[in-house]
């Protein structure tokens, strides 16, 4: 089977359609919560499951400036993708010893720095490529996770930086951090960590550290904290449509669309009889007369196995619900007295205004955020990008 027949079958199953209008519209809107600011379109795991290239050049176009990922790997994929500008920024934060450094150094990416390990590598890697390597000093200011710990050790840091950029081999080009508890309005941490932010940008520029942006700010902050915008914004989630938590609101009160819509079509349509248990374990046990409507898509696509027996579907206008367990490829709803052809629709989530689930309904129903809900889905599922 050819490539594209082979794509072509997979979108009769099953497809996850990026709305590339809504992604734009999105990064504007965002672009307006912090107009001071320039905006970082953060683009880890492959665009938080929407497809990182395709989101980026979106992003790019709606304003952005900054692209972030995590790994050195994602941002050097970027780099060499003919669609971003090369003027476009791009960040990576998450290194372990003996990463492609010298590579980073080369395209020009911005790298973050939290340990003297890493500092000795990337200075090393700048002397080989001959060339100044573009440092962002991270800073925990009270996440407990990465960034250097205030004190002596960011002060150590910072003099190693500066001796470092003394020789010619980085430029710190950014202070940063992360918030721990942004997406719970009014919580006492999130005062404690800007002011600890304060307090360690405003050592490092006082020892002559001068970067191009100080940033903290992720999606809750953008939307809810002006104080926290500095120089520059880093919206994920919220770029994607999906709200932060349901504390700060949702999409639609946010100003926000989900991109992603999550389909498939039934692979089967058939009546059994009352008493007739479905699935693995017979969790579920048919309570009379029924038709069923089996969904190809299981865990292994990414559909939470947690949300067997809650997990929210939309077929032929009607809201259902998983019936029994959620396997590594299908799942099955009971439609009652309904019955479709094979080949229906059924919605699994999307922007909500057909009278669709939404990821945010199928967190609740797994008990997790919607960030795990769209960035988990599978490479099984094509993603067919529309309104590009």
């Amino acid at each position: 089977m050819s490539e594209t027949a082979a794509r072509r079958d997979a979108e009769l199953r099953a497809r996850a359609e990026i709305d590339l209008a809504a992604l734009r519209a999105n990064v504007r809107a965002l672009r307006e919560r912090a107009p001071g600011a320039a905006l970082m379109a953060v683009v880890k795991a492959d665009g938080y499951g929407h497809g990182a290239a395709p989101c980026a050049r979106a992003a790019v176009a709606a304003g952005a400036t900054w692209l972030g990922t995590a790994t050195p790997h994602e941002a050097l994929a970027l780099r060499a993708d003919a669609g971003v500008p090369d003027d476009v920024r791009i960040m990576c934060w998450l290194w372990t010893p003996g990463g492609p450094w010298r590579e980073a150094v080369e395209a020009g990416l911005d790298v973050s720095v939290s340990a003297p390990w890493a500092l000795t590598e990337v200075t090393e890697a700048a002397r080989l490529a001959g060339r100044p390597a573009l440092v962002q000093l991270k800073a925990d200011t009270g996440l407990g996770r990465g960034g250097c710990q205030p004190g002596a050790d960011w002060e150590d840091l910072v003099g190693g930086a500066l001796r470092a950029e003394a020789e010619g081999l980085l430029r710190v080009t950014g202070l940063w951090s992360h918030f721990a508890r942004a997406d719970e309005p009014g919580h006492p941490s999130i005062a404690a960590q800007l002011a600890r932010f304060h307090e360690m940008t405003a050592y490092a520029e006082g020892r002559g550290v001068r970067p191009d942006v100080r940033h903290i700010a992720n999606s809750p902050a953008t939307l809810t904290l002006p104080e926290a915008h500095f120089d520059l914004v880093r919206p994920g989630i919220a770029m994607y449509g999906v709200s932060p938590s349901p504390e700060i609101g949702t999409p639609a009160d946010l100003g926000l669309r989900p991109v992603m819509t999550l389909t498939a079509a039934l692979a089967l349509v058939k009546q059994v009889p009352g008493g007739h248990g479905v699935s693995y374990g017979h969790l579920y046990t048919t309570p009379g007369d029924t038709t069923l409507g089996l969904v190809p898509l299981g865990y292994a696509d990414g559909v939470p196995r947690h949300a067997s027996s809650t997990g929210p579907v939309l077929v032929d206008g009607k809201w259902r619900t998983v019936a029994g367990r959620i396997a590594m490829d299908q799942f099955v709803v009971d439609l009652g007295g309904d019955r479709p052809e094979a080949g229906a629709e059924a919605v699994l989530f999307g922007p909500g205004d057909r009278g669709e689930p939404t990821a945010e309904d199928w967190a609740q129903a797994a008990g997790t955020i919607g960030y795990e809900i769209v960035t988990r889905i599978g490479s099984r599922v094509p993603r067919v990008y529309v309104n590009e």
